[in-house]
């Protein structure tokens, strides 16, 4: 699974890590990626959404369907 949004396609940055003594060294940080069903075209499919898109509701989460009770019996 790829570091990068299906749905604001964030992906990996990278920078420097500094230390106290001011010495630098390169870091990447990735984005907190979540793999859940979403409702996309009326029907229900899993995606890579960051969290952000999640909480700022860009995508619709898909509902775990349910077994028939007459299935039981």
């Amino acid at each position: 699974m790829g570091k990068i949004c299906q749905v604001c396609e964030k992906g990996m940055m990278s920078g420097h890590k500094v230390s106290h003594s001011n010495r630098k060294s390169n870091r990447t940080w990735a984005p907190n990626i979540q793999k859940v069903r979403v409702m996309k075209n009326g029907g229900a499919r899993r995606m890579n959404v960051c969290t952000r898109c999640l909480r700022s509701g860009k995508v619709l989460r898909a509902l775990p369907s349910l077994p028939h009770q007459d299935a039981q019996a």
